[in-house]
């Protein structure tokens, strides 16, 4: 755990200097003005079901992407959404107990949006369990172990635990080290661009691009020609798990499975000119959800999503031509309108 924090401390002196970063850190305080008082449990009787449909956006939220994606199943019924959330937000209650009894009665309420909700109702008791989080633990060695059979909510409280321990001894609370656990898998990432763009001026822009395409293909896969075939992964809570997918050889953008077939599909997303090291990146992906996920008779398929494509890699998928990987390329449109002013 030292080590941890050791590393998590230069990782805050640094993200000081991240515009991104500061912007989620300076939005605490209006976060919890607009969604606290929506989280208390003398609030439930006049719910408002309008306001926790705007904490599901990350426009609103200000941290937390695909939340929204459930919204239909999680409003259905406003007398159980109510009912799930004065579950879990019982103190009075053991947090494993009330966290899997909370999920169970409610479709779409996963384990990331209930602890989402958890931190911003008690921001000083419990942090939250997603992919992020997820992957940024096991980089830095302090994921805890599981024992047999434990269920969902015996899970978050062994997380949790982790989380508030890391947080305490950072001096810092769940919410900045929610945002730090992002820029832990960033700097992992760091000079392994896979041939795109380095420049450092355009770091910060290039991140809001790869952040954008990335929200659209989530929120938008059952409109894209992919979601008529593909689902993207969930857990037994709903949980949109294939979304940055967290595995010891690094995070699969997503992870999708066919509605039909015995088959998965690892989609590799890329924001600028992608090289031949990507075909490895997607390769060493593939041959982990092999081994993992899929079964002997599984198909494993690839496909890399990029705006613009080097003939190195198109001659290095020649020579994967055994591998199933397919390239799909992406447009951002922007236009200007002319208007007239009138007076």
């Amino acid at each position: 755990m030292t080590d941890a924090v050791d590393k998590l401390r230069g990782i805050r002196d640094i993200a000081r200097q991240n515009e991104e970063f500061n912007r989620m850190a300076l939005a605490r305080e209006q976060v919890f003005a607009d969604y606290e008082p929506l989280f208390s449990l003398n609030n439930l009787n006049d719910f408002d079901v309008e306001k926790f449909k705007s904490f599901l956006y990350f426009e609103n939220n200000q941290h937390w992407t695909g939340l929204n994606r459930q919204v239909s199943r999680l409003v259905a019924s406003e007398e159980k959404l109510v009912n799930a959330l004065s579950i879990l937000l019982d103190e009075n209650r053991p947090i494993a107990s009330r966290f899997d009894e909370a999920l169970g009665s409610l479709k779409g309420f996963g384990k990331g949006l209930a602890s989402a909700i958890l931190l911003i109702a008690y921001p000083d008791k419990y942090g939250v369990w997603n992919n992020t989080s997820e992957s940024a633990m096991k980089l830095l060695g302090i994921w805890p172990a599981f024992k047999r059979g434990m269920s969902l909510g015996q899970k978050y409280e062994e997380v949790n635990k982790v989380i508030v321990d890391t947080a305490n001894q950072l001096g810092v609370d769940t919410w900045t080290l929610d945002g730090l656990w992002w820029l832990v898998l960033e700097r992992s990432e760091e000079g392994n661009s896979d041939g795109e763009e380095s420049n450092p001026a355009l770091s910060e822009t290039m991140f809001r691009l790869e952040r954008h395409l990335h929200e659209f293909m989530i929120d938008n896969w059952d409109k894209l020609p992919l979601g008529s075939e593909w689902d993207i992964l969930t857990d037994e809570s709903g949980d949109l798990v294939g979304y940055e997918y967290p595995t010891e050889v690094g995070r699969i953008d997503i992870l999708a499975r066919h509605k039909h077939k015995d088959a998965w599909l690892v989609v590799e997303l890329k924001r600028g000119r992608t090289a031949d090291r990507v075909v490895g990146q997607i390769l060493r992906y593939m041959g982990w959800v092999q081994k993992h996920i899929a079964d002997e008779t599984g198909n494993v398929k690839g496909l890399i999503v990029a705006p613009e494509f080097e003939q190195n890699m198109q001659y290095a998928l020649l020579a994967a031509r055994n591998a199933d990987i397919s390239l799909a390329r992406y447009h951002v449109r922007f236009e200007l309108e002319n208007l007239s002013i009138t007076g």
